[in-house]
């Protein structure tokens, strides 16, 4: 099977090539942007998030033998854009706000600068990224936010496709989960793995004290129990007799959340188990996390909501063309004017206004011109928020692989901190800034 991404790729990218390389637009120098219109799910901030995987996508985005013999045989283009496509190989800039960078309507989240037939077709590929990535992140973000100071661990793989629950894993990371139960994302992100065992692990052995005894051989003491296969106190009670006073935790997936973990910490005091930490994981969202805040629960970890994006599982972003050259070579801003879905035209440089450290507004300088764009130093009071990509094709491999995940959580974790405190409430709302646009 081929390692190639280009066909990832909605065939209408390709029919517009196609047609572009017939009437002598395709060469045409073009400006895309990708940004959304409005924040889904009424959220008050969005998170960047998929960019280093983009990035390494991008890499493989060229048509090998088995991608051009299926084109011709499926007719999708002509014979002519078949052989531009063999050799076809990004050779653009992208510029964009960096992974972990939150968002508002209107932010210009990547800026794709060629010609229109390098360009066009990576539309879909970097919609299918980071629509996906953002919105897990953006979940992610909203149940750190309700988890405090309290550790949050990502295990929905099973309720996502194979490949989708890699890159749930990444985002979560990201945006302040301390672990996850997917080995890949270990293996290929370096994102800390985590897991002990399931229910299926107590109904194997004869009795629950059996399990525990065996878990406990295994691991250690300071292992996590699942206490909620039968009994909830029984088996807290079995827990501590088995591994003493020093048991490292229990986990709790059924059941009133609130009700229970407090029940359970006054058992485990009672046994002389004030140590013993108490995870819980019963279909939590960022509100169930929330209204845990003031129960005795030490840590939380997250399946189906996150990796669902918690009912917005995608970030509603588009990728549309807002500048391009005309047949004299001049440039032109373009837009769409479609009610409820226009677009603004014209290359963007983006900001941040901070006031002693908080955000006030997404601060867009559009340009009708290509090479006008704005530099922080016209905007002292704010923080500039893009940053250079891939420069005439050459990828910024820092933005990639593990590293590249490290550095976006750590940026994510102090850009978080510029959030006003009205973005930090769960309810629908407006954003949290506004978007103001000037021009350049």
């Amino acid at each position: 099977m081929s390692a190639s991404t280009a066909l990832l790729t909605d065939r209408y990218e390709l029919t517009m090539l196609d047609a572009a390389l017939r009437d002598g637009t395709a060469q045409r120098r073009c400006v895309f942007e990708l940004f959304a219109r409005r924040l889904p799910g009424g959220r008050r901030f969005g998170v960047v998030a998929g960019t280093g995987r983009l990035l390494s996508l991008l890499r493989e985005f060229c048509f090998g033998d088995d991608e051009l013999k299926f084109l011709r045989d499926e007719k999708v283009v002509d014979a002519a854009t078949v052989s531009f496509l063999e050799g076809y190989r990004f050779s653009g800039t992208i510029t964009g706000y960096r992974e972990g960078e939150l968002y508002f309507p209107g932010s210009p989240v990547l800026t794709v600068e060629g010609t229109f037939a390098e360009a066009v077709i990576l539309e879909t590929l970097a919609l299918s990224v980071l629509n996906h990535d953002s919105a897990i992140a953006t979940a992610g973000a909203r149940m750190s936010i309700a988890a405090g100071d309290r550790p949050l661990a990502e295990m929905g793989s099973r309720r996502a496709g194979e490949s989708s629950a890699v890159a749930a894993a990444r985002a979560a990371y990201i945006t302040g989960f301390g672990a996850t139960s997917n080995l890949e994302a270990g293996r290929r992100w370096g994102v800390p793995t985590m897991g002990t065992a399931a229910h299926a692990w107590t109904l194997l052995h004869d009795s629950e004290e059996d399990a525990f005894r065996a878990q406990v051989e295994a691991l250690g003491t300071d292992t996590t129990l699942l206490v909620d296969t039968y009994d909830i106190a029984e088996g807290v009670a079995t827990a501590v007799r088995v591994a003493g006073t020093a048991l490292g935790g229990v986990r709790i997936d059924s059941g009133d959340l609130p009700i229970v973990a407090a029940q359970v910490r006054e058992q485990l005091d009672a046994l002389g188990a004030s140590q013993t930490r108490i995870t819980v994981t019963s279909d939590l969202d960022e509100y169930a996390i929330a209204a845990l805040a003031a129960s005795p629960v030490d840590a939380y970890g997250v399946g189906t909501s996150l990796v669902t994006g918690s009912g917005t599982p995608t970030a509603g972003m588009v990728y549309k063309l807002v500048a391009r050259q005309d047949a004299a070579g001049g440039w032109v801003s373009v837009a769409k004017a479609s009610a409820d879905k226009s677009s603004k035209g014209g290359r963007k440089a983006a900001f941040r206004t901070l006031d002693a450290g908080t955000a006030t507004s997404e601060l867009i300088a559009v340009s009708d011109g290509f090479e006008q764009l704005e530099t922080a130093a016209a905007h002292p009071d704010a923080r500039a928020l893009q940053t250079q990509l891939v420069v005439e094709g050459e990828i910024d491999t820092t933005a990639e692989g593990a590293d590249g995940v490290a550095v976006a959580r750590a940026h994510h974790a102090r850009v978080r901190e510029e959030l006003p405190v009205r973005a930090l409430a769960l309810s629908r709302s407006d954003p949290a800034i506004p978007t103001v646009y000037i021009d350049a």
